[in-house]
């Protein structure tokens, strides 16, 4: 079975999606200071750190909840 993708490289699939989570992915993108590899609370920190606007936080919350779908899913296939 294949290892599910991080959450960094799960979000950028998204970059073409004309959506907040589009948007987020977008940013992340483009971001070389984007903390991958500190996990949810990390990257929640970071936005806030960078002055971000309350929509972007919850873009991530909710951009995280759909990644631990994804993730519950590729542990059953």
């Amino acid at each position: 079975m294949p290892k599910p993708k991080s959450f960094t490289t799960w979000l950028k699939t998204h970059a073409d999606q004309r959506n907040a989570i589009g948007d987020l992915a977008r940013d992340v993108s483009a971001d070389p200071d984007w903390p991958s590899r500190k996990g949810r609370q990390g990257q929640h920190d970071y936005l806030e750190e960078c002055g971000a606007i309350d929509a972007a936080i919850d873009t991530l919350e909710r951009a995280w909840t759909q990644y631990e779908v994804y993730r519950a899913a590729q542990s059953d296939a």
